[in-house]
């Protein structure tokens, strides 16, 4: 149990480091919380600072999702669920980063690294669909929103375990939390699209 919960402190922990934040100051010198949307993710990071960057920025950010579960299975032994808590750890780690001020960003990118590890089809359906539909409405959020409410629906059917199911059920109201805002904006028509430059 003690292993457990340092796992889960050191996931939250990695989480923590935004990517976003780093490469924007190391790129630019700018904190990309005062540009653009103001959110710690990859789509400002697009908007503010290009595509290299923001691949960066994703990739990365998917990558601590990963690592995270890696750290759970690894310290956890047979607990099922130490590494889905690990990874909810990097994701609240990345949406509350204990060494940027507990201001990051939504956590979509490093949720996708969560889930592909921990449930691969359901996110990888679930993921298909989402990309559709950024490439038909180019809203990013909406593409986000539909991951996470569908990733939770298709691991129910799949039969997957109660941690992952129950877990992914909290990570899809963190997300929908997270993105509050753009919801409101996406019913306004007033969200912005993907391409569109602001800051």
């Amino acid at each position: 149990m003690v292993y457990g919960i340092i796992a889960v402190v050191i996931s939250y922990l990695l989480g923590s480091i935004s990517f976003s934040i780093v490469i924007a100051k190391w790129v630019k010198g700018i904190d990309i919380r005062n540009h653009g949307s103001g959110n710690a993710g990859a789509t400002n990071t697009l908007r503010v600072l290009g595509k290299g960057p923001a691949i960066a920025v994703i990739s990365l950010d998917i990558a601590k999702g990963i690592v995270a579960i890696w750290i759970g299975h690894w310290m956890a032994g047979d607990n099922e669920w130490i590494p889905v808590l690990c990874g909810l750890g990097a994701i609240v780690g990345h949406n509350w980063p204990i060494w940027f001020g507990f201001k990051g960003g939504k956590g979509i990118a490093t949720t996708i690294g969560v889930l592909a590890t921990l449930a691969f089809l359901p996110a990888l359906y679930a993921g298909i669909i989402a990309i559709l539909s950024i490439v038909f409405t180019r809203y990013v959020s909406l593409g986000s929103l539909l991951f996470v409410f569908l990733t939770p629906i298709l691991i129910g059917l799949f039969f997957y375990t109660l941690p992952l199911l129950t877990v992914s059920i909290v990570i899809c109201i963190f997300a929908f939390w997270r993105h509050r805002t753009n919801i409101v904006k996406l019913f306004k028509g007033t969200e912005n699209k993907l391409g569109a430059k602001k800051g």
